[in-house]
């Protein structure tokens, strides 16, 4: 599988998240939850990240960190590497510890909106998980292995130095006294206890969003329009430095994300030349040729899954999609279509994607 490109930079933002191999559990007991949390202590000390947010759940964790240094990779490696050893050598284990790779979306942490509401989606985990029950009279102080009971809510004495509290509190207006900390605990336990246990925390998602941008639940960036343009813009610069050599390659983030954006472009277009509305296409039969065109086009010059076209295309299935691709005779099928079909076919198969 192709790896995802890192954007490192100076004072960069991420929500880093990993689950455990197999989405096995990573802690079993709170031992293990303290031994992570003395190796992320480690981390920080040696890469100077400042941690925002933190939360352990049973085979996952999520982290909102800073890197005041462009070196995510390099702490990340270190901290993977090292929970894994102490975590065989505690257990008397071998092998992997986590699954995938951890994934890092990078976080326009200078804006206030993402800032709280990513936050807020990493604290009220538990609530989702539904390892407290606030409708109950369960707190966030209930679950003791996030940085609201491990950090927020203690004075400054008692939280980790690498917890930065006072960016954290000051992000809701609030200072870092015992009126402030209780403010931020009070209002997750509203927000708990008002929001449905599915989706308390998750921002909602307007009609018209970026299709890159994260949601806090897919996608390579959490942030506004104009952020993920300079993260695109970063992200180019890097993949300039990598030729696509296979089709394993094209599935990292950004690349799939520049394909779609083409590909989306193209299926407006081929639907119009085609006499195809794009509200009607579940009455079209999925072997009429011009879906079967359209999708051997896309399927042919972008990096498109076979799960999307039968999804854009109304084609019941990627099974399907599949079967018609094999079955496509395109001297044959080219004659039952659209003059402007044919045309813009030949001038999209003539383009450098």
């Amino acid at each position: 599988m192709a790896r995802s490109i890192r954007i490192q930079s100076s004072g960069a933002y991420y929500h880093v998240m990993a689950r455990g191999n197999r989405r096995e559990d990573i802690f079993h007991d709170d031992d293990d939850r303290r031994f992570f949390l003395h190796t992320l202590s480690q981390a920080c000390e040696m890469t100077g990240w400042r941690v925002h947010a933190w939360v352990l759940m049973g085979n996952h964790y999520h982290l909102f960190l800073q890197t005041p240094e462009p070196n995510l990779v390099a702490g990340m490696s270190w901290l993977q590497n090292t929970l894994t050893r102490r975590y065989n050598v505690r257990h008397r284990k071998w092998g992997r510890l986590f699954g995938d790779r951890y994934k890092a979306v990078v976080v326009e942490g200078e804006d206030q909106y993402h800032y709280q509401t990513l936050m807020d989606y990493i604290h009220l985990n538990p609530v989702r998980a539904r390892m407290i029950r606030p409708k109950d009279g369960q707190s966030v102080m209930d679950y003791a292995w996030s940085s609201i009971a491990g950090g927020y809510a203690l004075p400054p004495k008692k939280r980790a130095k690498w917890l930065d509290a006072e960016a954290g509190l000051k992000a809701f207006n609030l200072a870092d006294t015992v009126a402030g900390r209780r403010a931020m605990v009070e209002r997750l336990d509203k927000r708990a206890v008002s929001e449905e246990i599915k989706s308390c925390g998750v921002p909602p998602q307007g009609e018209e969003v970026d299709a890159r941008a994260s949601h806090l639940r897919r996608g390579w960036y959490w942030g506004t329009q104009a952020f993920g343009e300079a993260m695109r813009k970063l992200g180019q610069k890097l993949l300039k430095k990598t030729a696509p050599v296979s089709r394993a390659y094209q599935k990292h983030e950004l690349v799939r994300e520049y394909g779609e954006r083409q590909a989306l472009e193209w299926l407006v277009r081929g639907l119009k030349a085609g006499g195809l509305r794009a509200g009607s296409l579940f009455q079209v039969k999925g072997s009429d040729p011009r879906k079967v065109l359209l999708a051997d086009l896309l399927w042919r010059r972008t990096v498109v899954s076979q799960e999307w076209l039968a999804e854009k295309l109304a084609m019941k299935s990627a099974a399907n999609v599949s079967q018609q691709l094999r079955r496509l005779d395109v001297k044959s099928a080219i004659k039952k279509v659209p003059q402007d079909l044919k045309h813009f076919l030949e001038e999209a198969d003539n383009t450098n994607s």
